[in-house]
């Protein structure tokens, strides 16, 4: 028994490990996949911003143009740079061999990534790039340290930096302030990410919401079906109730009489 307990904790520290690593807490973001305004916006993101190295080799352009609500040739016109067919998979033109001679690696598919990832991290990450010179591409990110990728939102954004500034203590969710005084504890933060005014084309509400945007069409992309799933499971449950009543009458009927 005592070397069963040892084994289990053994096994149990890669786990106590990745916990105790974990990085800066994530902004929680709402994503709601019925609304084909944002994921439609997010899809115009994806196709101007991402696709020029990531793929979504899982999905099909006429796929996504059902689903969201977008005619096939504004899809074609407006969605597709590569030539590609209303049938074909979104693929892209760069080589695997190219891109890891470039990045280092080659930039993975984001079919799946909202499913691998979660949306949460995936709206801090494309928030949370900022300037660093030290780096190939010069940038890094604060939920991904030394990220091996250019800011490509940046036109967007504008140029994000990291440094110092005071900011008030929080405990338990709660903002902490002097007893005596009554004024805020604070306590200095070299965390702090500051936008340089006027370097991008959205203000931060705009961007936000474009970001959001993204994450949600890759929340749809990586459940196409979860729409229908629901739909479906609400008329499963619906049965369920309603036959239910009829087991239960007859249940009651057959028994009245077993004594």
């Amino acid at each position: 028994m005592k070397k069963l307990f040892v084994a289990l904790m053994l096994a149990a520290l890669p786990l106590l490990s990745f916990a105790a690593e974990q990085g800066p807490e994530l902004e929680k973001v709402a994503i709601d996949v019925s609304d084909k305004a944002a994921m439609q916006d997010g899809a115009r993101t994806f196709a101007n911003y991402c696709m020029g190295c990531h793929s979504a080799k899982f999905q099909r352009y006429e796929r996504v143009a059902d689903d969201l609500g977008i005619p096939h040739e504004v899809m074609l016109d407006k969605l597709v740079f590569t030539g590609a067919k209303i049938g074909d998979h979104m693929n892209i033109g760069m080589q695997p061999a190219d891109a890891k001679n470039w990045f280092g690696a080659a930039p993975p598919d984001l079919t799946l990534v909202a499913r691998v990832r979660g949306t949460d991290w995936l709206y801090g990450y494309l928030k949370s790039f900022y300037e660093d010179p030290a780096r190939p591409w010069g940038v890094n990110n604060v939920v991904f340290p030394n990220v091996g990728m250019p800011n490509v939102l940046v036109g967007l954004q504008g140029r994000q930096v990291i440094g110092c500034k005071q900011v008030q203590v929080v405990e338990g969710g709660k903002k902490q302030f002097d007893p005596l005084t009554g004024t805020p504890l604070t306590h200095e933060a070299c965390d702090q990410l500051t936008i340089v005014p006027k370097s991008g084309a959205l203000n931060e509400e705009q961007f936000d919401e474009k970001v959001k945007n993204l994450v949600t069409f890759l929340a749809y992309s990586a459940n196409p079906v979860k729409l229908q799933h629901q739909r479906i499971g609400t008329y499963v449950l619906l049965y369920l109730a309603f036959f239910f009543v009829f087991a239960y009458l007859l249940k009651r009927e057959y028994w009245k009489d077993v004594h």
